[in-house]
């Protein structure tokens, strides 16, 4: 999908703004806080249904106000778009202290999971840095972002275990003894929908990781060696089985210490903890790396995905932002949206690429294209 116009109303620091954007690359540039990364965060929100940043929508309504709205105008992706081709309407419209209304060509969604997987996106910021020294469920959630735009079915056995285990918990803390017959359904529910997503998430790293290593071999000139290794209490036999042999402790501490919802995806630098021995340059391409697979895996699955480069060159030398500049330019990827504060960096990709690009100033919410 492209995004042709994107339209926003009272979302975060930006009070009104439509945008007629470039198929290929729109870039954005300004100093810190000044609503770049909102303008990212609006286009993820249409993907996914909720803010990359904000767990809680009302905290998207721009201060004083009671309101926001998004539109974004798509159109099927092409090197030479007709007339006739098929145009897709999403929009988002929230009053504070209310649901938020999601809409498809003016029909609104039922169930947001619906939409998931629709628009597929990847995104690349300065909080993916959580991914190396943050704890396993931000490793869980890249494995579920992307997973679940590729299998409707991998949400649907997401949100049962997370339901089950949410009930289990909830009987675990009780302190009369819980009944032996509920707990033990809701260990059966854990048990098969566990496994369906222990299955999805394998077979998600063994194909992750090749397209990882390429990519990191590529930016970093192959001056390191770095893996994956995907953890699960599954690969310690049937689920059940795993669930049920420590329910005495999962009592005695008040909450599920087994299951699927453990799962981690190890990252590891010539064979030790990315986390302990890289650099912050190392890290940084490790995520990237990272997240560009993750644009591949995707692209085998549907049309290429809008990707989202939000203040990437920090802190990597100028060698490997050279590679990544080479890398986004090129046709492997379709539209992308990036933000800098400097200048410099966009001229560069700007000037290696025989693409289709505007470029836009940003400055206190308001933007203007130059």
């Amino acid at each position: 999908m492209i995004l042709e116009k994107l339209s926003l109303i009272n979302y975060k620091n930006i009070a009104e703004t439509s945008l007629q954007l470039s198929p290929k690359m729109n870039c954005f540039i300004g100093h810190n806080g000044v609503g770049k990364t909102n303008v990212l965060d609006a286009v993820y929100f249409l993907s996914f249904c909720h803010s990359a940043s904000n767990p809680v929508d009302s905290q998207v309504i721009r201060h004083g106000q009671d309101f926001m709205m998004l539109e974004g105008v798509y159109r099927a992706f092409s090197h030479e778009p007709t007339a006739d081709s098929q145009q897709l309407l999403i929009s988002c419209g929230m009053k504070r202290g209310q649901k938020k209304h999601f809409k498809r060509n003016k029909k609104e969604y039922k169930r947001l999971s619906e939409h998931i997987g629709l628009i597929p996106i990847v995104m690349i910021c300065p909080a993916d840095s959580y991914l190396i020294d943050g704890g396993s469920e931000e490793r869980r959630r890249l494995m579920d972002v992307t997973i679940a735009q590729t299998n409707r079915s991998y949400l649907d056995a997401l949100n049962r275990y997370n339901k089950a285990l949410g009930q289990r918990n909830i009987m675990l803390k009780q302190e009369e003894e819980p009944d032996a017959d509920v707990i033990g359904i809701l260990e059966e529910q854990m048990a098969v929908a566990g496994e369906e997503l222990f299955r999805c998430r394998t077979a998600f790293a063994e194909q992750l990781t090749p397209l990882f290593q390429q990519y990191y071999e590529r930016i970093s000139g192959g001056q390191e060696q770095v893996s994956l290794n995907y953890v699960s209490h599954c690969q310690r036999g049937p689920l059940l089985e795993v669930i049920r042999r420590d329910r005495h402790k999962d009592r005695a501490v008040g909450y599920s210490l087994h299951g699927t919802h453990r799962d981690d995806l190890e990252i590891l630098l010539d064979s030790h903890p990315m986390k302990r021995e890289g650099s912050q340059g190392q890290q940084k391409t490790f995520v990237i790396a990272l997240k560009l697979a993750q644009f591949e895996l995707l692209k085998t699955h549907s049309a290429k995905p809008i990707l989202l480069l939000d203040d990437i060159f920090d802190k990597l030398d100028a060698r490997r932002v050279e590679q990544i500049v080479t890398l986004v330019s090129g046709d492997e990827f379709g539209q992308i949206f990036i933000t800098d504060t400097n200048r410099e960096h966009l001229d560069r990709i700007l000037s290696v690429s025989s693409h289709d690009y505007k470029l836009f100033n940003v400055e206190d919410g308001d933007i203007v294209q130059t």
